[in-house]
């Protein structure tokens, strides 16, 4: 989990890895990790606000991107800065930082759809979709003890800047034709097939992952106590009940959260 290898293969992650490291290695004492971590969430709360009142004027759009810089700053900055100032806090900082992220990626995307350019249903398959990449990263740090954050060469930050040329353009084509009725099934088409998209590649990187163990695909039971177990009979027993523990997981969060959306996406369409 905490102690997984980290492989960060997006498109900008070296340039962003020495950014924040000046950045963090600048910082005044007084602004520290949880500090950071409070900015990121204020900045995803505000891009969802922002998007939402998009509804009264197209300019929020660019208070959106403002937002979204905010969170990016926050968000990737803080275990950047326990790490150059040698204060990690390995299980808190990964506990921290995905319920987040979890929570980043509901405002933002809740806000999405109460705005006028995303019908609310479609922007909530954003959300689970998203979600279910970042759920399937987590699965992956636990069992396989590989942190992959990026799917591709896409990551957050490209996700982040995505979302800024979307707003970009949306702005302008406002301005510049308001009233226009094309704008609405353009962006529902292109947030429908940003979900199939992440629906396809999430399955291809579940596939991936097939065989990938280097004991084999089977996972014996845990040897018994005193037995002179091999490593990797002892490796594959853990690994097993932590996925057994992460699934029961999943299941409990999906019993949870799904009521709520589907509640949301009933009252939306009434």
């Amino acid at each position: 989990m905490s102690t997984a290898a980290r492989e960060l293969q997006f498109l900008l992650a070296e340039p962003e890895r020495r950014l924040l490291r000046r950045i963090a290695a600048r910082l005044p004492d007084r602004v520290t990790s949880d500090l950071l971590t409070l900015i990121g969430v204020a900045g995803a709360a505000g891009a969802g606000a922002a998007y939402a009142l998009s509804t009264y004027s197209p300019w929020w759009l660019a208070a959106a991107s403002l937002m979204l810089a905010v969170n990016w700053f926050g968000d990737s900055l803080d275990g950047t800065l326990a790490r150059v100032r040698r204060a990690e806090r390995p299980r808190y900082g990964y506990y921290l930082d995905h319920m987040v992220d979890a929570f980043a990626t509901a405002a933002i995307g809740l806000g999405i759809g109460l705005s006028p350019y995303v019908e609310l249903e479609v922007a909530l398959l954003l959300v689970v979709g998203y979600l279910a990449l970042s759920i399937n990263v987590y699965l992956e740090s636990a069992v396989f003890e590989v942190f992959r954050l990026a799917y591709g060469r896409i990551g957050p930050t490209e996700a982040r800047i995505l979302l800024v040329l979307a707003n970009v353009a949306l702005l302008v084509v406002s301005l510049a034709l308001p009233g226009a009725r094309w704008v609405i099934p353009v962006t529902n088409g292109a947030a429908l097939a940003a979900v199939a998209g992440m629906l396809g590649i999430l399955l291809v990187r579940c596939a991936g992952w097939r065989g990938s163990s280097p004991c084999g695909q089977r996972s014996p039971r845990l040897p018994r106590r005193g037995s002179r177990a091999q490593p990797c009979a002892l490796a594959r027993g853990r690994r097993a009940t932590t996925h057994t523990a992460n699934a029961r997981v999943m299941a409990a969060a999906t019993a949870t959260i799904w009521p709520v959306v589907s509640g949301i996406t009933v009252a939306s369409a009434a």
